[in-house]
């Protein structure tokens, strides 16, 4: 059982310790990093649209671990009934299907796409089997939950999750998460050298991880400061500014990772074979070019972009 990090939020003044912990996560275990990121986010969300349910401390009973499912958000449809909301539909990617004991569910409504607040429960939520036979991020368990009219609880008006700052401060976190498992390739490649004299070769490749991780920590820690001075502050951009230089430096460092250590550790060393096969999969929660258009035009209508 992992156990799910208490995080300031963004905005809070401790934006950097926020990341901070995210990474760390990451460094360790990006199956970790990627449930504790889902749970931290969740109470992030619930506090920005001042879900009820909180108590006066803003934190949420121990023994309650939430994810954010909210991918696809047409694959669901809720429905008001005389006893409350219900949620009906298959929802893929949803990261800790049997791990978390409640989850944070976007749905298509009559009134718009709205957020709610679902218990983990069968018969009304039950994981698919065969929906995640993946190799990658396995322990994640994202398989798809299949939801037969589940009590819901709407968290904010429609619309609200995604039209709030914090939305994009949760996809900051996520690259936070990247680059601590950037982190933890780079560890391996530190190690490596310190048992052996490096070639010249060798020492090419751990300078440019040394830079790709300067690079990817500059932008994250510029993110948060940028965050706590103003959360509005130009959100959108600035969570896709991030996120593409922190996949391209995790990137570099899979890939000088290969090459100055060859096939050997991926082949012999379950933790760091791993570690990789977790990193590549777990990168793809970007968009790639999609991401890159997005920002180009944002930076594009900028007045004064940098």
């Amino acid at each position: 059982m992992r156990n799910t990090p208490e995080l300031p939020f963004p905005g809070s003044g401790r934006t950097a310790e926020r990341f901070r912990g995210l990474a760390a996560l990451g460094r360790t275990d990006l199956v970790t990093a990627r449930l504790g990121e889902g749970h931290a986010d969740a109470m992030a969300i619930r506090a920005s649209l001042r879900d009820a349910s909180l108590d006066e401390t803003r934190q949420t009973p121990t023994d309650e671990r939430w994810g954010v499912w909210a991918a696809a958000p047409s694959s669901v449809r809720a429905e008001h009934t005389s006893t409350g909301w219900q949620l009906t539909g298959d929802r893929p990617w949803c990261s800790g299907a049997v791990w978390c004991t409640h989850a944070l569910v976007t749905a298509a409504a009559e009134d718009g796409t709205r957020l709610f607040a679902v218990r983990n429960t069968a018969p009304h939520a039950v994981p698919l089997d065969g929906t995640w036979p993946a190799i990658g991020m396995a322990g994640s368990d994202s398989r798809t939950v299949r939801f037969t009219a589940a009590p819901a609880r709407p968290v904010g008006e429609p619309g609200d999750y995604v039209n709030r700052p914090g939305f994009w401060h949760g996809g900051i976190g996520v690259a936070a998460c990247w680059y601590g498992g950037a982190l933890g390739i780079a560890d391996t490649l530190h190690a490596a050298a310190g048992r052996k004299d490096l070639d010249p070769h060798g020492l090419a490749h751990l300078d440019a991880v040394d830079a790709a991780i300067a690079a990817a920590r500059a932008v994250l820690f510029e993110a948060a400061a940028i965050i706590d001075a103003d959360p509005a502050a130009h959100a959108h951009r600035l969570a896709l500014r991030v996120r593409a230089v922190v996949e391209r430096s995790a990137t570099e460092v899979l890939d000088r990772a290969g090459r100055m250590l060859g096939a050997g550790p991926l082949c012999r060393d379950v933790q760091h074979a791993q570690r990789v096969a977790d990193l590549t999969v777990y990168l793809r929660q970007s968009h790639a070019e999609a991401d890159l258009e997005q920002l180009g035009r944002l930076v594009a209508e900028a007045e004064q972009p940098w």
